[in-house]
């Protein structure tokens, strides 16, 4: 694991952040995590091309406006080019079944007759189970059930050379997410609203949690690096990196806590 390069942070109704998306690029693989919630992922890729001839898999972990609208686009760009003959390398989606049903549903409806052609052949969707570890670019992966209240939705766990790196979802931690958290070298959750603003917001009517909530389970579970994102662009626009380290801080005190804005690249050797 090297770098996590940042397409956007915000949840799925903010107008100043995009979307929450996010790719681990390590050697010559770049595994994107969900699409956002429109282009900006695509736009990325296409002005960063060095990134695009790299991008190898993905991850979609649940259907979500904000999560596989932007998938779509990076489907469809992936077949065309398939198409066209501009790219050999064959591109795995992994996600639940359901997750992926969609995918292929809206796809169908959406996209050109040739572009379908790709699927099963360069373009293939995997299907992964609760508890289901896959060995990726020499990175061993555990996909898990969050066991959302919501909507099925699955997180997963990324190991090598002895790290750990641990992405929750969008929802709060759980008894089902705690269990791949211990002594994790990274862990990447949704903090929607600082704690004192939660009479504001309200992020549990959303199935969403605060600051200082991811922040205590990271001080719980001995973790070296908090990732803080999915969060509002109201009150704190322009302030949220400042206000949100501070009041993690005062829970988490066991590692370092970040706090990326959109298309901030963070490197993974901490």
């Amino acid at each position: 694991m090297e770098k996590l390069i940042v397409y956007g942070t915000g949840h799925a109704m903010t107008v100043k952040y995009a979307n929450t998306a996010f790719s681990i690029c390590g050697g010559e693989s770049v595994f994107l995590v969900d699409g956002g919630g429109g282009r900006e992922v695509f736009c990325w890729f296409q002005q960063n091309p060095e990134y695009w001839e790299r991008l190898s898999a993905g991850f979609l972990s649940h259907v979500h406006t904000d999560h596989i609208l932007g998938m779509i686009w990076i489907l469809r760009k992936l077949a065309f080019d398939m198409e066209q003959g501009k790219r050999e390398k064959v591109f795995y989606l992994y996600g639940h079944r359901e997750a992926l049903s969609v995918v292929y549903e809206i796809c169908q409806t959406l996209l050109r007759r040739q572009e379908m052609e790709q699927f099963g052949k360069r373009l293939l969707l995997v299907t992964v189970n609760d508890g289901e570890r896959v060995n990726l670019a020499g990175k061993q992966m555990t996909f898990f059930d969050i066991h959302s209240s919501k909507m099925k939705q699955f997180g997963f766990s990324m190991e090598k050379d002895k790290k750990k790196l641990v992405f929750l979802g969008d929802e709060p931690v759980n008894l089902w997410g705690m269990q791949y958290l211990e002594g994790a070298d990274w862990m990447l959750s949704e903090a929607f609203c600082l704690d004192e603003e939660k009479e504001i917001y309200r992020p549990e009517q959303f199935h969403h949690g605060t600051v200082r909530y991811a922040s205590e389970a990271a001080e719980k579970y001995n973790v070296k690096n908090l990732v803080l994102w999915h969060t509002e662009d109201e009150t704190t626009y322009g302030v949220r990196k400042e206000q949100y380290t501070r009041e993690s801080q005062k829970y988490y005190t066991k590692g370092r806590v970040w706090v990326p804005e959109d298309g901030e690249i963070i490197s993974l050797e901490q």
